[in-house]
């Protein structure tokens, strides 16, 4: 998910009582529901599309979910020391536990994976472990229904808390809506997957990809060997099969990344001769090109280019 999103999940979790744990909680919430995505760093040194092949992956499996979190914990607790050293730390600000620092960063660090597995981008769970690639088909990768709600709610709680009212439940119940929001989504998601595996026309693929907007319908991708389709158009591709990447893969960082983070690739022939690989997944024409990398056509002989 986008780090709006994010940013939200970790100010209600303490907006729902937990930044009372410690002083400094609301940092360690926020900035722990973000921290998987320092990956974003590799756009500093990776160029095309390679970011592919390594946004999604270690800096969300086990072990970075585990140590980042120690690290922010332990700067956090170094910054309050460092500020009380210098007569400079508020009054109000509740006594520092190194543990509860830990532990929140953890559960809101823990939180960012379990949002991104929510959309059809996927991530890679298990990384340095396993490279394999996990999908929730649930969520749109921005959803403005979660913006409202858990906008709206955190800053309901904040204006609560500053009159002196309850301000612990209504964040509570916006986490609770947006659980229920997310587990209606996953249901409608599995049903529309379900009803076209069981469909007499049969696929090799299904995803059930939702929308941006309307995120209670679902744009259907099927098909299989290459070609697929989705419920509103065909797909202007051609198979994948014949196609041979050996080589091009060995000399290009941005078809090896790309084929390595793609769900549904196809080959596009354009009509200035040249060939594409793109995906199923974000082949509509508002995403560009930055989903699609150009290929050698001596990768795929069979695909006819325009003379």
């Amino acid at each position: 998910m986008d780090n709006l999103t994010h940013s939200l999940v970790g100010a209600l979790i303490g907006q729902a009582g937990l930044k009372r744990k410690t002083g400094l909680a609301m940092p360690a919430l926020i900035i722990g529901a973000n921290i998987p995505d320092i990956d974003a760093a590799c756009f500093f040194w990776l160029d095309g599309v390679e970011h592919l092949g390594f946004r999604r992956g270690i800096t969300h499996g086990p072990i970075a979910l585990v140590l980042p979190p120690l690290l922010l914990a332990g700067g956090l607790y170094w910054y309050d020391r460092w500020q009380a050293g210098r007569g400079k730390r508020p009054d109000t600000r509740l006594p520092v536990h190194f543990g509860w620092l830990y532990a929140l960063s953890l559960i809101a660090c823990l939180s960012h994976p379990a949002l991104d597995w929510l959309n059809v981008y996927g991530i890679r769970l298990l990384e340095p472990f396993s490279s394999t690639w996990y999908y929730g088909d649930v969520l749109f990768i921005i959803d403005i229904w979660l913006w409202l709600l858990m906008g709206f709610a955190t800053w309901f709680s904040l204006r609560r808390e500053k009159r002196g009212g309850e301000w612990r439940r209504p964040a509570r119940i916006a986490l609770s809506v947006a659980a229920l929001y997310i587990g209606v989504n996953g249901w409608i998601t599995a049903r529309a997957e379900a009803a076209l595996v069981a469909s007499p026309v049969g696929t090799e693929v299904v995803i059930a990809s939702p929308p941006p907007l309307f995120s209670l319908s679902r744009e259907m991708i099927s098909g299989g060997n290459g070609l697929y389709m989705t419920d509103r158009r065909t797909l202007a591709g051609v198979p994948i099969d014949g196609c041979d990447f050996t080589q091009a893969r060995r000399e290009n960082r941005d078809i090896d990344a790309f084929l390595f983070w793609s769900r549904v690739p196809f080959v596009e022939p354009r009509e200035d001769g040249t060939l594409w690989l793109r995906d199923a997944r974000f082949s509509d024409p508002r995403a560009g090109d930055r989903f699609s990398v150009q290929i050698p056509a001596a990768a795929c002989p069979q695909v006819r280019t325009a003379p």
